[in-house]
Formats: structure tokens, sequence, C-alpha cells
């Protein structure tokens, strides 16, 4: 039985991983900790969890005093916040997984770059592992940090992994057009995503500066082995949860007269034949298929004239894009069945 402790148990992100790990059996949840909620039991929090699951939320200082006692971190934080505790975590000897940002751009001067914080200790970075199971499975079982990937890019990344390994396609320009609902926003209050804004409205955000921007470029360009030029559009959708991405891509001009939509569909499913939580679907993947679950469902639409790929992936931000993914790694470091805890089908409606 492995113990864990949550800190940032009461995010979106957060509860859905208590969720998850309360239904794991061989999982003990030691503790839960919150900022905002320290005091409270679960249950005052988020309703669906009184009478089952009643542990009371405790401050970030009582959750440190308790790390000899876990172990498992699971870090639910915004940017900037996981790197002290992660320190302090692996001096008690705690695997850590962080589904913040801390940790999931290789260079530390990207990381500042980008979220405007430094990097205190550069040595955890430069150990840490990018927690995205399909791709980096054999690292995550010997690390001891694991870099949980951001939402949109686990979509994107999945969404197009085949075509880069392959050298299928392109790479002077790759443009991805992601659809997310509003959970991805955190629980936080902001003008932006309450009800009246949202409701009956489309919009697009965070244009040529939305953060995940360098860590879907860093992972792509690893895939590739190549300098990929991305061009990443995020969109806010008015319903709770679920991620859609539309990736546009070229053929390179070796592939060009032998490539037909079956070839891209065979090269699809060689590369995910072994994966649990990717569905290579003839039919256009919709977040209908996937909400509230581990799947990532990706679909393919290839034009011979003019050489254009068109991917399509759908995720849920909050299980395959947060909790879940963070789960599938914990499974692979322990040597676990990867779908342990997680083995739940998307429910339609």
């Amino acid at each position: 039985m492995i113990k864990v402790g949550v800190i940032g148990a009461t995010g979106y992100a957060g509860q859905q991983l208590v969720w998850i790990l309360n239904n794991h059996k061989e999982v003990k949840i030691e503790f839960i900790s919150s900022y905002s909620n320290a005091g409270e039991n679960m249950g005052d929090v988020y309703a669906n969890y009184k009478k089952y699951f009643e542990k009371k939320l405790i401050s970030q200082e009582e959750a440190e005093k308790s790390f000899g006692k876990i172990d498992v971190l699971f870090l639910a934080l915004p940017h900037g916040l996981s790197e002290k505790m992660t320190k302090k975590a692996l001096e008690n000897d705690v695997k850590v997984f962080d589904l913040g940002a801390d940790f999931r751009l290789d260079d530390s001067e990207t990381y500042e770059k980008w979220y405007d914080v430094k990097h205190e200790f550069p040595e955890i970075n430069q150990s840490a592992v990018y927690g995205l199971p399909e791709i980096n499975r054999g690292k995550i079982k010997e690390s001891q940090v694991i870099a949980c990937p951001g939402c949109y890019p686990t979509s994107a990344i999945l969404g197009a992994a085949p075509l880069l390994k392959n050298k299928v396609v392109k790479t002077d320009k790759i443009i991805i057009d992601s659809k997310s609902g509003v959970s991805g926003a955190g629980r936080s209050a902001k003008i932006d995503t309450i009800f009246t804004e949202v409701n009956e409205n489309f919009k697009a955000y965070g244009v040529l500066k939305h953060r995940h921007t360098p860590e879907i470029k860093q992972e792509m360009d690893k895939l590739s082995e190549s300098d990929i030029n991305v061009v990443f559009t995020p969109h806010l959708l008015p319903i709770n949860r679920g991620i859609l991405s539309t990736i546009y891509l070229e053929v390179n001009e070796k592939w060009k007269e032998s490539l037909t939509e079956e070839k891209i569909y065979e090269i699809y499913n060689e590369f995910y034949k072994n994966e649990y939580f990717i569905r290579v679907t003839e039919n256009l993947p919709e977040i209908k298929n996937v909400k509230n679950s581990n799947i990532c469902e990706i679909g393919v639409r290839y034009d011979s004239k003019s050489g254009n790929i068109i991917v399509i992936s759908a995720i849920d931000n909050l299980i395959k894009g947060a909790g879940g993914q963070a789960v599938q790694s914990m499974n692979i470091m322990f040597g676990f069945e990867e779908n342990m805890g997680l083995e739940f089908l998307s429910m339609y409606i």
C-alpha cells in the first residue's frame, strides 16, 4: 500500500486527483492539504465527498511535517509554489508528482522567460522527467520527480506524436487550434470565467503568448529531432471540462506520392498499439467520448491533393490532462498495472 499526500487538494485538478486516489486499491491517502480551506473537511468544500470521504484538510506547514509518513507527494499548485516543497520531499526520500508547471520545461531560462519565476534549485528541474506515459514510460519508472504535462500539451503532443516520430510531416509550421472547458482556468474567481462571460460565448485567449507553447514545442522537437515552428491558439468553450485540439500539418515531400489516409491510420495504430488509454478512431473525436475518463481519442483526415493532414484529439483536461495522467505515471513508477484505478470509461451524458 502506497501512502500519499496531496497539496492543493481543493482546486479542480486537485479534487479530481483525490477522487481517483480514493478509488485506487493500492493507495492510502495520508493527508490532503489546502491553503484556502485548511481546517475544513473535504465534504464541506465539495459536497459530493460528504459521508464517503470526510478527511480534514490541513495547512501546507502541517503537510510538510508529515513528509516522513508518505511515499508519494502530489502537488496541484499554481506555478512557482512547488519547488521548495519538492526539495523538502526529496530530502525525506519522497517521490514527487507535480501537476503544476515548475518542472515541465527543461531549460530554467525558458521557464523564467515564460513564467517570470526563477528556479531556486535548478538541479531539481534537471532531474525531473516529463510525465507523458505514452512517450516517456521508461524514464518515468526511474525518476524521483515527475513533471505532469499541461492539459493542452497532452492533447497536442499525443495527437501529433506518430507523425513527428516517423518524420511524415514538415516542421516549418505546425498549427494547433485547441478548445478547453472552463475548469482549465482553475477554481479561483476571475471575471473572464464567470457564467455570464462564458455562457453563449466562444473566444480565443492567450494568442501568441500562452505558457503551454514552449512546452508543446519542447516535446515536439524531441519527437521530430528538429526545430519546430509551433503556432498554438487556445480557445474557451462554454462547457465544464474537456479539450478538443485540431492540429494542422503538411506532409513531407518524400511521403507525398505514397501516403494515403489508410497508411496514416496504420502509422497511428502501430505507434499506439499497446496503449490502453489511446483510442485511435476513424470517426472524428468528440469531447463527450472521453469526458470523465483518462482516454485520449485521436482521429485523422488527409487531403492528398494539398498534402494537408488534420489530426483531431480529445481528452478530459482534469483527468488525462491532470490527475488521471499523474496516477498513470505513479502506476508505472511502482510497477502496478498502468490502468489501476483508472479503468472507468467516459460517461457520455
